[in-house]
């Protein structure tokens, strides 16, 4: 993977993707994801099979394996040094090594698809393919976690512009694809005494059952 579409993608598969792992190793986040995961879960009825995308070093999947213990995991990740922790514990087929914009699950779908803080990452332009991608991988719930802003607006990140998105990304999703079901939704706040996380918004979707 030499090349890529977006800027974006070159910053993540990159030195700063790379020096995010440390930063993202922190004993205390587990205890919140927990939390987090579980409340965001809590309308499903059973998950057997999940998909990351932009999974990291894999934090929140063994989150998932903990609350879903049968769960069969898969991750999607750009950063080479982060595919080397996810495959410590995941069998390597079902790490994909990869941008999400060049994604091609081939016919395959997983019970539930996840991407928090991810998509405040992605090229804006991108947007639209990877809502696609996003929901054709699911075959019945998806969780969409991340920073929320009404209307789309740019912010700093580290230093850096142009690398972080705030927009109604779950709102976006549900205009396209109109025959998603909102489930459930809520807010995990940096400042919980308890379980911090950052300002995220969640929204848990759910496709039409077949038997519709």
């Amino acid at each position: 993977m030499s090349e890529y579409k977006t800027e974006q993608e070159v910053f993540w598969a990159g030195e700063f993707g790379t020096d995010y792992i440390s930063r993202n190793k922190q004993h205390t986040l587990f205890a919140s994801n927990l939390n987090f995961f579980s409340k965001a879960l809590s309308r499903c009825q059973s998950v057997e099979s999940v998909i990351e995308f932009g999974a990291n070093i894999g934090l929140n999947l063994k989150v998932l394996e903990l609350l879903f213990p049968s769960l069969e995991v898969s991750a999607l990740e750009i950063n080479g040094d982060a595919v080397k922790e996810l495959q410590k514990f995941i069998p390597p087929e079902s790490v994909y090594h990869s941008s999400i914009l060049d994604f091609q699950p081939q016919g395959k779908t997983w019970e539930l698809s996840v991407v928090k803080g991810v998509l405040i990452h992605i090229n804006p332009d991108e947007l639209d393919g990877v809502y696609e991608t996003i929901v054709n991988a699911s075959s019945r719930y998806i969780l969409i976690g991340e920073y929320y802003n009404p209307s789309p607006v740019a912010i700093p990140y580290r230093g850096h512009t142009d690398k972080l998105f705030k927009r109604d990304f779950a709102g976006e999703i549900m205009t396209k694809f109109p025959n998603l079901r909102l489930l459930d939704y809520g807010f995990a706040y940096r400042n919980d005494p308890v379980f911090p996380q950052d300002d995220i918004t969640w929204f848990l979707l759910e496709k039409p059952s077949k038997r519709n």
